[in-house]
């Protein structure tokens, strides 16, 4: 299908352009995309590199980064995304496990950690248009690599091209939309939700190295811009600044994803900017979107949508089920959860993986293919799925289960919080306790408090007027900001590290 697309884009409007800098110092047109494709085709067939193998990039430019990743794919070959600021030790880590026979980036730079360089390729007009590029295309990522051994997970062209059509037809994206994308392309998002879903539909993608707060709106008027690709942070940020004069209604919605977020940032961007937020769910092993809120129904805050592109369902936990090990394999048949009862999210699909390529989950898939995501959550009575954390990240406070995401959004909800991190810390007496980290706003309190003892003083007090005990924090630690992820992700590990730490 990705070869179909590239063709026939080619085809029909082989001029129009295909991915832009957001700088304006390049654009890849779709009769470039299938130059390029066959360049790199050439190219890894000289080097030895066969169809199906392993090709690392490693891009500090992130339009350069962008056409590699198109290229790499198109030529039938897996690409194995880095991140060009990692330390050498991670990307040692990533190589170890996905294998990769070459590394596109700069020769100069010499081989990368034992592989040898290919240079990437220009827009060759001179390229060979008789050559037809071998299909099977993949991306090989790798999760939690920052400790241990990472799992390795294969997305193959199927699975993507999957995902990205279900992106391009729920998102309704045409030949006209042009997309703004500034998330790391190491990362599944901006390459499926990004790359891959303007191939499907024939459209557009600006693509930016950074999030700027400064002269982002000047930057998406000029660009001329109709969707955003972004996620939590970018969004709370944004929503703090006053409203931009200057938008003429040209961008059709900003699209969240890989991480909560609070139901008051929703609103306070949406009232400010008049652009609906599409809040949405996914994870690398399902190749990016799961669910999302419909553009033309219903936008329900806090929830992540209906499904979309992949069968969802909440179950009872195994290890609720009496005589279960825990396993999804060895957990026998599991129970549908009733609207509103939490339970844990299981997923399937065109795009979802059947099996780790390397060091995965042990039961983390069932006899009918069923994953087990590892989240929490329920179905609302519409369908809707609300998400209330990890597993991991459950709370066990003297028997309670206490769900971070239903504390964090109350007290998102209070003046003077910018972000909060609920977090679970050893107590001898109940097993744990919840202890909330906080990032004041700078705004007064509910109580007129402007400094940081006095924001924690009056949150105590709402927590005890309005939270049943057992899920009030009993201690609010101010910090500067939280520890993020490359893709917005409250760093939840990070923080028990701290809090072991001071304990």
């Amino acid at each position: 299908m990705l070869r179909e697309w590239i063709d026939q884009n080619a085809a029909s409007r082989g001029d129009a352009p295909y991915l832009e800098d957001a700088a304006g110092s390049g654009v890849l047109t779709y009769a470039g995309l299938a130059r390029s494709v066959r360049a790199w085709c050439r190219l890894l067939d000289d080097a030895g590199i066969p169809p199906g193998a392993g090709v690392a990039i490693r891009c500090p430019e992130q339009f350069g980064y962008a056409v590699a990743l198109a290229g790499i794919l198109g030529a039938g070959r897996v690409a194995v995304p880095l991140d060009p600021g990692a330390p050498a030790a991670d990307a040692t880590r990533v190589l170890s496990v996905a294998k990769p026979m070459a590394v596109a980036g700069d020769p100069a730079d010499g081989p990368f950690l034992g592989l040898p360089v290919v240079t990437m390729p220009n827009d060759d007009a001179d390229s060979d248009p008789s050559l037809v590029p071998p299909r099977g295309g993949g991306i090989y990522l790798c999760t939690s690599g920052t400790t241990g051994t990472p799992k390795g997970i294969l997305l193959g062209e199927e699975q993507l091209c999957h995902v990205a059509a279900a992106v391009a037809s729920h998102h309704r994206l045409t030949p006209a939309d042009r997309g703004y994308c500034c998330l790391p392309l190491f990362h599944v998002n901006a390459e499926v939700v990004g790359v891959l879903s303007a191939l499907a539909a024939g459209a557009c993608l600006i693509v930016d190295r950074k999030f700027r707060r400064r002269g982002f709106w000047d930057l998406i008027e000029e660009r001329q811009a109709t969707w955003i690709n972004g996620v939590p942070a970018i969004i709370t940020i944004l929503g703090m600044d006053p409203p931009a004069a200057a938008l003429n209604g040209r961008v059709r919605f900003i699209r969240s994803a890989s991480a909560p977020l609070a139901p008051a940032a929703l609103r306070r961007f949406e009232e400010s900017f008049g652009i609906p937020v599409v809040e949405t769910y996914g994870m690398t092993e399902a190749a990016s979107m799961i669910t999302a809120n419909p553009l033309d129904g219903p936008r329900k805050a806090g929830s992540a949508g209906l499904p979309a592109g992949s069968e969802v369902r909440v179950v009872e936990s195994p290890e609720d089920s009496p005589g279960s090990s825990g396993s999804l394999e060895s957990s026998g048949p599991c129970l549908p959860c009733p609207a509103g009862t939490v339970g844990r999210v299981q997923i399937r699909g065109g795009g979802v993986i059947r099996q780790y390529a390397a060091n995965g989950r042990a039961g983390a898939f069932d006899a009918d293919g069923w994953l087990d995501t590892g989240d929490l959550g329920h179905f609302d009575e519409d369908g809707y799925l609300f998400l209330a954390g990890r597993s991991d990240d459950v709370i066990n406070r003297g028997g309670e289960k206490i769900y971070p995401r239903e504390i964090e959004d109350f007290l998102l909800a209070q003046p003077g919080v910018k972000s909060v991190a609920l977090i679970g810390v050893r107590d001898e007496v109940l097993g744990e306790r919840p202890v909330a980290y906080v990032v004041p706003s700078g705004a007064p309190a509910a109580d007129g408090a402007t400094d940081g003892p006095g924001l924690a003083d009056a949150l105590h007090k709402v927590c005890e007027a309005e939270l049943p005990k057992p899920k009030r924090p009993t201690e609010f630690v101010l910090m500067d900001e939280l520890p993020l992820g490359p893709t917005g992700k409250i760093a939840r590990r990070r923080l028990r590290e701290l809090a072991a730490v001071g304990s």
